[in-house]
């Protein structure tokens, strides 16, 4: 083809270059926009694996720690705690809001010993509740909303008076953002931030998770459909958002992240606020199984989903594979 009759606009000159390339790059990624997500047992010294997580352990607090140490000097944001609880589960889930509880310890560890890292704690009642359900049942089996609210309000001063940087109720019972809001204030934590689950779908993909914290077991069959959004629905999702946008959140999230990229990028242009993603278990487990058959390239696929979280607008990215995207994103191997 002739000079004459081509295009005059050869897309291909700003690729032809790494140094070219990374200059016009459209979207960043920093290990600053990274949460991780880590599973709390009791005891000191322990480690448990997670089968149907390959690579992530529930950790007892004193290697919380340790790990905390290493995340933090690789400029990985915050930390999110989910516990393993062990004891006895109750109908009333009376352990959420125990002022010495798992929890609570791991929160004043951390800022105690690593002062620079977040803090997030998950404030849900599934890991402490004896049907594995996310609040308070009826005699019918139904999950209570009203109830549950005040009960996870609780919860979430137990966590705050701990020193929780950012409480994220994940539960999506409605009014809790503002019940918390209002309970944190005149509590005297003005500054303790909230990451309200807004776009929390009923999902497929949150299997591992369960197992994580010991909730499978006793949900058994029963779903959480009740309450978490019907993945077919985009419109309820920004509902969901503009009643936790009004009653005071601090940050929205979209949970799970890559099947629901478009809900995210709608949720980040609608209302111009900080939006985290959550990279959940079942898409992680995906990655590493799929790398562990030679039929994915962990490192590759985990950077480039994570830029597609950031490319349709997270601020905040919520993923196991955090410490392993902040050492690669340093260059280390």
């Amino acid at each position: 083809m002739s000079a004459s009759t081509y295009p005059s606009h050869r897309l291909r000159r700003l690729r032809r270059d790494a140094f070219s390339r990374n200059m016009v790059r459209e979207t960043s990624l920093s290990a600053a926009n990274l949460i991780w997500p880590v599973f709390v047992i009791e005891g000191e010294q322990r480690t448990q694996p997670i089968a149907s997580m390959p690579g992530v352990e529930r950790v007892s607090i004193d290697i919380l720690v340790e790990r905390a140490r290493e995340a933090a000097e690789l400029g990985v944001a915050a930390i999110a705690l989910f516990p393993m609880f062990e004891g006895s589960k109750t109908l009333l889930a009376e352990e959420a809001y125990n002022d010495d509880g798992l929890i609570p310890r791991a929160v004043r560890a951390l800022k105690a010993a690593v002062p620079d890292i977040g803090v997030v704690t998950d404030v849900a009642l599934d890991p402490y509740i004896s049907h594995g359900q996310d609040g308070l049942i009826d005699d019918n089996g139904y999950v209570m909303n009203d109830e549950t609210v005040a009960v996870l309000v609780k919860q979430a001063l137990t966590h705050a008076r701990a020193g929780a940087d950012y409480v994220a109720p994940s539960d999506m019972m409605d009014g809790r953002i503002g019940a918390i809001r209002r309970a944190l204030d005149a509590d005297g934590h003005i500054h303790t931030k909230i990451i309200a689950y807004s776009a929390k779908f009923a999902s497929a993909f949150y299997g591992p998770f369960r197992d994580a914290v010991g909730s499978a077991a006793n949900l058994g069959k029963s779903s959480k459909e009740t309450y978490q959004l019907d993945f077919a629905n985009s419109d309820e999702a920004m509902r969901e958002c503009a009643l936790d946008v009004a009653e005071g959140c601090d940050m929205l999230m979209v949970k799970p992240g890559l099947p629901y990229l478009d809900i995210l990028a709608r949720v980040k242009d609608e209302f111009k606020m900080p939006v985290a993603v959550y990279q959940v278990s079942g898409e992680f487990a995906m990655l590493k199984a799929a790398h562990a058959n030679g039929w994915l390239d962990y490192k590759k696929c985990l950077l480039e989903t994570l830029v597609a979280f950031r490319r349709a607008g997270a601020s905040a990215i919520l993923t196991y594979g955090a410490v392993d995207a902040a050492r690669w994103l340093r260059g280390e191997k």
